[in-house]
């Protein structure tokens, strides 16, 4: 397997390790209750050193950028990022993904772990325009700083106003000593804070500063259990389980980030546009169980009755901040309006659960 930076840290502080992505990564510290509610109420900290980073860059990089993402990259200015995928030939998504941009012909893409090398081949392949293209995901490692303390634990370590960065905003410059590390307003959690980026030879010196920064706000380690259950009590979707390669991002509830604008000729955007035009077969919605139960991947959504399946779940826990079990799933469109009663088939008991709109946690 693959390391991080961290993971002779992880190890050292009894983490729960396990093959994510390639990576050995920690599940869990000291549970994933206790530390979801962490983030929740002060600050905790993820190793996210395994997610991908591509540059892109030159006088094509936008034109490039604007073909093979969702999202208009032309909205964008220096210092802002964006939310978007990369929609494939067939309607599905090939990955979702951030973009920064760093100045006017630099930007950074943000992908996920388990698909470094396939986005790397699929921009490779459909760089047609030029754009300078260059895979950085060996040369960063990555910390989330989550939770509403994050700010008050940062602002310690660096001269830079944290408050002055808005939300899906960044900047760079000196933090805990490294003379310019990326401090991007975002996250995965939905309790605020900041994504670091810098060299991988600074890593132990940041982390150390960090957990010595955030000492008095109980700072902890956070494992990628708790990181998968406060992003769904927030409605996030992940890949591999809410997107893939079958799923449209208008199916996804995606379309905000889909933009059919002026001169945007994204992959696949004719089918896309008609589908938003036309609607689709299926959406994603959130629910709620109404009688306890934990909604796991796969299980089948039925009619309130139980008598006909319309649908899957594709995520489901249950939400520690809420005590009830809350999931994602593809349903038939005439049954994704809020309120509709549904019925969860777990392992043939059939459990009634309503659809609502996420955020699960307000």
């Amino acid at each position: 397997m693959k390391t991080t930076p961290f993971t002779g840290k992880h190890i050292s502080l009894g983490a729960k390790m396990h093959e994510f992505a390639g990576y050995n990564m920690p599940i869990e510290y000291s549970g994933i209750i206790d530390e979801h509610l962490t983030v929740c109420h002060s600050v905790g900290v993820f190793d996210v050193s395994h997610m991908g980073e591509f540059w892109v860059k030159g006088p094509q990089a936008l034109a490039f950028l604007q073909k093979v993402t969702s999202n208009d990259v032309a909205a964008l200015t220096p210092g802002r990022v964006q939310y978007s995928c990369l929609p494939n030939e067939t309607g599905g998504i090939v990955d979702d993904l951030l973009v920064y941009q760093y100045e006017p012909e630099k930007y950074l893409l943000v992908v996920n772990a388990a698909n470094i090398d396939k986005d790397w081949a699929w921009c490779t392949a459909h760089n047609t325009e030029g754009a300078e293209l260059e895979n950085a995901s060996d040369r960063m490692a990555q910390l989330a700083v989550q939770g509403p303390r994050a700010l008050a634990t940062l602002q310690k370590l660096t001269s830079i106003d944290l408050s002055a960065i808005p939300y899906y905003h960044f900047t760079h410059g000196p933090l805990a000593g490294e003379p310019d590390v990326i401090i991007s307003n975002t996250g995965y959690t939905g309790a605020g804070g900041f994504e670091l980026y810098f060299y991988p030879e600074a890593a132990m010196r940041v982390w150390d500063a960090v957990f010595e920064a955030g000492a008095e706000f109980g700072i902890k380690p956070i494992g990628l259990g708790a990181r998968d259950t406060l992003r769904l009590e927030m409605g996030f979707c992940l890949y591999g389980n809410d997107l893939d390669d079958t799923t449209s991002p208008i199916e996804a509830g995606l379309g905000w980030i889909t933009k059919f604008v002026e001169g945007k000729n994204f992959i696949n955007r004719p089918m896309l546009e008609r589908q938003k035009a036309e609607g689709v077969a299926r959406r994603l919605v959130g629910f709620e169980m109404v009688e306890r139960g934990i909604p796991r991947p796969g299980y089948a959504l039925c009619t309130a009755d139980g008598q006909e399946e319309i649908g899957r779940v594709t995520s489901g826990t249950m939400s520690p901040l809420r005590k009830v079990g809350i999931g994602m799933g593809y349903v038939r469109p005439e049954y994704a309006k809020p309120g509709t009663e549904l019925c969860l088939d777990m392992r043939g008991r059939k459990l009634c659960a309503v659809v609502v709109k996420p955020p699960f946690r307000k």
